[in-house]
């Protein structure tokens, strides 16, 4: 979908990015990067229609005929309607010659995260006047092993239900609460069969591999 927007807030977050300085090896920092605003020069240029137009005229019938013209672009990733559950999906394997190696750097990830810095400034389903877009997180899955073999597991948090979340996901509304603590509960690590409970800090300690949050704010 291409859209034309002022470019004065076309690249407008709804919380400013520049507060963040996000810790490197932490899931702020990945989702920084990604957000990032990148610039399109060279062999990376964007196909203008509106030059295209403008220096050739209304488009030719024939393939043969047809002549673009390029311009320099910025491009940047953001998010435009804010999710009720929120996946995150971390790459945990890197190009090694003509092998992929398994990536078993720990990334440091919240109970609560903010999204708001990563959302447009006209972000969808988030009410007018919030600088906040609050998750809390609810569920982990962890890798361990190669990238031949290895063995999955889970934690997962028992808790009370999220009456925010419900109405969000069933009637489309917008969560009002202004609430900025993880949602309480009690955190089980899930492996086969066996069920044991655990501390919060043991699963911040993980070598998560996907991440779930649901939405608070």
């Amino acid at each position: 979908e291409v859209s034309t927007e002022d470019p004065e807030t076309a690249f407008c977050t709804l919380a400013n990015r520049e507060d963040l300085n996000p810790e490197e090896g932490s899931i702020l920092h990945c989702l920084y990067q990604f957000t990032r605003n990148e610039k399109l020069t060279e062999t990376n240029k964007l196909l203008c229609d509106v030059c295209t137009q403008r220096h050739y005229g209304p488009k030719k019938n024939t393939k043969s005929e047809k002549k673009y013209i390029y311009t320099n672009a910025k491009k940047q990733m953001l998010i435009s309607l804010a999710p009720p559950i929120l996946t995150l999906h971390l790459k945990r394997f890197q190009q090694a010659g003509f092998n992929l190696r398994k990536v078993n750097r720990h990334i440091k990830f919240p109970e609560v995260i903010d999204l708001a810095p990563f959302c447009t400034a006209k972000c969808k389903n988030v009410a007018e006047g919030n600088t906040k877009v609050l998750y809390s997180l609810y569920g982990v899955v962890e890798h361990s092993g190669t990238m031949r073999s290895g063995h999955y597991t889970a934690y997962a948090k028992m808790r009370s239900m999220n009456n925010p979340l419900s109405d969000l996901v069933l009637q489309g509304q917008a969560p009002q609460v202004s609430e900025t603590e993880p949602v309480k509960g009690q955190w089980f690590h899930i492996s086969d069969t066996r069920v044991q409970a655990v501390s919060a800090s043991k699963v911040l300690s993980s070598q998560a591999y996907l991440l779930f949050y649901e939405r608070l704010l």
